[in-house]
């Protein structure tokens, strides 16, 4: 059954999903960032001067001392690009420490805006509305925007960037006009970098707060406990949910003016959080793991194998040329390291299932053995258990030389080397496989040496991208005091004019549909609606001075009977063509 969520407060929201007055890690985090990137913009200027002043001079002593300038610039330079791409990616901020790490994203990060002078001169202008009775409203909204630049890293925090992102449409409609501009600017930082963007396009708005969906969706994940398969299950979800969201933003906002949300990044994106879900389920197969299990072992060495599949995607996707020198040189070892790290656990648990498990099922135990390869290993006889023994040493050898490989990748990279538990779980897994590799090799063993075939990469759980659910997170328009949207809105233009109807013998003479606002749908020729002056296409706004912008069918005509011959004083709106509004603007 579907799940159904009430209308949610704006204001309960900004108390329940915003860390506005917390100094957490994550913000200090980024306070770091904007200096650094500040210094760094700094010593780039300083550099630029430096080098035209070095081309432009003939004097040998002003070039002697301008390139000694550039030296120290270059170092200083060099030291504050290292201190950012530590800071950028510091994994270990966003999780907890007792687990392989994932690699989560930060939140762009925006300044803050005070919309309400814009907001208060399209009301007047456009609505001709009083603005002061929207203080409110305006308040609000602001109070809104300024809590989602902090939200909390729950559910809590996510239904505020939802709403938020939903009351954005609402603003679009009513306050973006194809015919003027609103004349605010929107900064957002690239969150990687720390670059900042300015634009007044609300499209840029809308999908930077996607991003910051995805991005925290993605630390959710990354803290969550894995060492249960309730924890396990909720990392899942959360890096599908991430997924999606960077797939929605990648197909629905095009011309993004930062890296961190064009389509090569956020294709990056998308596959980075897949291969997270994938090793994941490969967890999870691995929690669940019995003793001498074979089908669950050839389950595990395939699920391992998938994983280091998806990690080589990931890989090939970070080195594409608009990306190699953009993404942060942690994540690429990071990668690196897993892609090994799960090939030597495919080969482990294939050579576990081959020497360890007993012979319960000969035909069926030799065709899953084959079929776990990726082509039948050759001048081996699998009903030998002899020759079993030399194909599972065989993977044990390619195993060991993955685990190597993943313990100095893991090596040179220095943010990989402070995270302790990375370390104790790479050398565990070195540390098995020549513990086995150990119990199964004999002195005596002259035979020549197997090749193992690589494993048949396979999953039992494919990630399920979920594009993220908007009508989940119910909001009320904050300015739905201006009026229905399908009339009140910014795209369109209208004339209101005032009229005394008076009831005749023969009636109104007017035919009324709809709801909120009442359509005039039909004037009779000479009955008192049209002497009136009301036209087939009018809007009732107001009967007798009462607001019936928002009032059913029935509650206009239940007015409109109340008519005496003193009459009804009515406010009507006539909404113009496009036609009429083009003439218009081009006069």
């Amino acid at each position: 059954k579907k799940k159904e969520k009430k209308i949610t407060d704006p204001k309960l929201l900004t108390s329940s999903g915003c860390d506005a007055l917390v100094s957490t890690q994550r913000s200090k985090l980024q306070q770091r960032r904007a200096k650094l990137n500040q210094q760094i913009n700094r010593e780039l200027r300083l550099r630029s001067g430096a080098e035209n002043l070095y081309r432009a001079s003939s004097n040998p002593k002003v070039k002697e001392t301008v390139a000694l300038e550039l030296s120290f610039v270059n170092s200083n330079l060099q030291l504050l690009k290292e201190e950012l791409e530590e800071l950028n990616s510091s994994m270990n901020v966003y999780q907890t420490e007792r687990f392989v790490p994932m690699i989560p994203l930060g939140l762009k990060e925006t300044k803050e805006i005070d919309m309400s002078v814009p907001l208060q001169d399209f009301i007047s202008e456009h609505y001709s509305e009083d603005a002061s009775l929207y203080l409110n409203e305006i308040r609000d909204f602001m109070e809104l925007r300024q809590a989602m630049r902090t939200p909390s890293r729950n559910e809590a925090g996510q239904e505020l960037l939802m709403d938020y992102y939903n009351q954005l449409y609402f603003l679009d409609q009513r306050f973006f006009s194809p015919h003027r501009s609103l004349g605010v600017h929107f900064h957002w930082y690239d969150s990687l970098t720390g670059v900042p963007s300015v634009q007044r396009a609300l499209a840029f708005e809308k999908g930077s707060v996607l991003f910051n969906i995805g991005a925290l969706y993605t630390q959710i994940g990354a803290r969550q406990d894995r060492s249960t398969l309730t924890g396990i299950q909720n990392a899942i979800d959360a890096f599908q949910r991430a997924a999606g969201a960077f797939l929605y933003l990648q197909e629905n906002f095009s011309h993004a003016p930062s890296l961190d949300m064009s389509s090569p990044a956020l294709s990056m994106l998308v596959r980075l959080m897949v291969a997270q879900v994938q090793e994941c389920v490969c967890e999870k197969v691995i929690l669940d793991m019995q003793d001498n299990n074979l089908n669950v072992l050839l389950q595990a060495a395939q699920e391992a194998a998938r994983v280091s599949d998806v990690y080589s995607l990931v890989l090939q996707a970070m080195s594409v040329p608009l990306l190699k020198d953009y993404v942060p040189f942690s994540w690429i070892s990071m990668v690196q390291v897993k892609t090994h790290h799960f090939r030597a656990l495919a080969h482990y648990y294939t050579a576990v299932a081959l020497c360890d498990c007993p012979d319960e099922d000969e035909g069926g135990e030799i065709k899953a053995l084959i079929q776990v390869h990726t082509r039948r290993p050759e001048k081996l006889n699998l009903h030998d258990p002899e020759d079993k023994r030399r194909l599972g040493k065989a993977h044990l050898r390619k195993a060991i030389i993955r685990h190597e490989e993943a313990l100095r990748l893991h090596s040179v990279c220095k943010m990989l080397r402070k995270m302790d538990i990375l370390q104790e779980v790479l050398s565990h897994a070195h540390a098995c496989s020549l513990e086995k590799y150990s119990e199964i090799d004999q002195e005596d063993d002259f035979c020549e040496v197997a090749e193992a075939p690589e494993i048949q990469s396979h999953t039992q759980q494919k990630p399920d991208i979920k594009t993220p659910d908007f009508s989940g997170v119910r909001v009320t328009d904050i300015f739905q005091r201006l009026g229905p949207l399908s009339v009140f809105a910014a795209r369109n233009r209208w004339v209101r004019r005032h009229a005394c109807l008076v009831r005749g013998e023969a009636g109104l003479g007017l035919t009324l549909r709809g709801d909120s606002p009442v359509l005039v749908a039909g004037v009779l020729p000479g009955g008192c609606a049209a002497e009136a002056g009301l036209r087939e296409g009018d809007y009732i706004v107001a009967v007798n001075g009462a607001d019936c912008r928002w009032a059913e069918h029935a509650e206009v005509v239940h007015a409109l009977k109340s008519c005496t011959e003193r009459g009804l004083e009515l406010d009507v709106i006539t909404l113009q063509s496009h036609e009429v509004q083009s003439c218009l603007i081009n006069v």
